[in-house]
């Protein structure tokens, strides 16, 4: 009897915790684009939550893979203040990021490694685990549409459009 008092506590520690993914609400920033990255346009961005505590910034809408798993576009901010300024407040600038996929069941939020897409020119569709999306060459003359699935390193399509970046 004394045993099954001291065994049975960490028995049932011994289960997984399950983890709260969650999102805040909609905030509207300025995202700074162009060649001089003087255009302000506005960016609606919400936190990402595991267990009410802040992982990462995030925008657009979230995609379900699987019951468990859900993948949602990234936004950073960057510190664009140089070190000698003599100025204490960092001068904030938001940028749209990668995808991260994000597990609901162990709280964890990864990055996803896509073959050549490019945070600032790709716009991403989703089906089930299958993305599309276009990227420019690297001289930005010629468009190619690519078609990734989570997991592989490769894309599984990958086609010039036959059209000319403008």
């Amino acid at each position: 009897m004394l045993s099954a008092i001291f065994l049975l506590p960490g028995i049932a520690g011994g289960t997984p915790k399950p983890h709260v993914v969650s999102f805040g609400k909609w905030t509207t920033v300025k995202w700074f684009v162009g060649p001089g990255q003087d255009k302000p346009l506005d960016l609606r961005i919400r936190a990402l939550y595991v267990d009410r505590r802040l992982k990462e910034f995030t925008l657009g809408t979230p995609h379900d893979v699987t019951d468990r798993l859900i993948v949602v576009r990234r936004a950073f901010r960057l510190n664009d203040a140089l070190p000698e300024e003599s100025t204490s407040v960092p001068n904030w600038r938001w940028q749209r990021g990668g995808w991260l996929l994000v597990d609901r069941i162990t709280g964890r939020a990864s990055p996803i490694n896509l073959p050549e897409f490019d945070p600032f020119y790709s716009k991403a569709a989703w089906y089930r685990d299958y993305i599309a999306y276009c990227r420019l060459s690297d001289d930005g003359k010629n468009l190619y549409a690519m078609v990734a699935q989570l997991g592989r390193r490769k894309p599984i399509l990958k086609k010039g459009s036959g059209r000319r970046a403008r």
